[in-house]
């Protein structure tokens, strides 16, 4: 069964960074793409993605800012936040498209104080 546990969230200032970790089990990880989430109040929205063989995307409010990066050997997925604003604030998930079955984890909260 596929889990992903996020980690690595928490209360910085304006303008600090975070690092944010999905690790994932269950199956390979290496032939899966990797989705970071943002919820807001009525849907999750993309923030950044990673395929299998490496190659981002991101949402263009974070373009520059967000890196997106992968760790195959520790199955992880991680997203290094820098420049953090306050609009930034929520709550970020993981998320694995397997087939036509989406996987989410409990997510992990992100506070940036201005």
């Amino acid at each position: 069964q596929v889990q992903l546990v996020e980690s690595g969230g928490g209360v910085v200032q304006t303008g600090g960074s975070l690092r944010l970790s999905c690790e994932f089990s269950g199956t390979r990880f290496t032939e899966h793409g990797m989705t970071w989430y943002r919820q807001y109040p009525t849907s999750r929205l993309m923030v950044a993605r990673i395929t299998s063989a490496g190659n981002p995307t991101y949402a263009d409010a974070v373009k520059v800012r967000f890196t997106i990066s992968r760790d195959n050997a520790n199955s992880t997925a991680s997203l290094r936040m820098d420049s953090l604003k306050p609009e930034d604030s929520g709550l970020y998930f993981c998320n694995v498209r397997l087939t036509n079955t989406y996987y989410w984890g409990q997510g992990t909260q992100v506070i940036v104080s201005s």
